[in-house]
């Protein structure tokens, strides 16, 4: 299987990349994984509401660039479905017993992601309805994949 992640910003803190690093080389095991950033935009604190569209846009226009055709494309949003960690580990299974190997996730930046690719995914997820710093979110989506591929091959979960 074949996932890509796609998300806005770059990670910054050292803490941070060494955990991705450390979820990136457990998850090689059982998929490939394939992380590509876009450039954030900047967002002035005085931001109205039109100007914060266009700047989703622009995120959007970044990543939908990258977007493969024919992937199932899975939004990462607040407002979206909660799953629990088996029921994520089952739709990954689902997936790739219907042939479908290659997922794509969509990680957005401190406004979340566009309307336009909100409407694009075939699934939109929720980890929480707390927010979480876009550059911790990544290692979060990271880890449950990789619990998720644990708990689909029926390996134990070392915490």
């Amino acid at each position: 299987m074949q996932i890509q992640i796609l998300t806005v910003g770059k990670i910054k803190e050292k803490y941070l990349a060494a955990g991705i690093a450390e979820y990136e080389k457990r998850l090689s095991s059982y998929a490939k994984v394939i992380i590509r950033e876009v450039k954030d935009e900047k967002t002035p604190d005085n931001a109205s509401p039109a100007d914060e569209d266009a700047l989703l846009e622009k995120e959007a226009d970044r990543l939908e660039a990258l977007i493969k055709p024919g992937t199932h494309l899975i939004a990462l949003a607040i407002k979206g479905k909660s799953l629990s960690s088996p029921e994520l580990a089952s739709y990954i299974e689902d997936l790739g017993t219907a042939g479908k190997s290659h997922i794509t996730f969509l990680i957005g930046g401190s406004l979340g992601l566009s309307p336009r690719l909100l409407q694009k995914a075939d699934l939109h997820v929720s980890f929480s309805s707390l927010t979480f710093p876009h550059q911790l979110f990544r290692l979060m989506l990271l880890e449950q994949l990789y619990r998720a591929f644990k708990i689909i091959r029926g390996e134990p979960y070392h915490k």
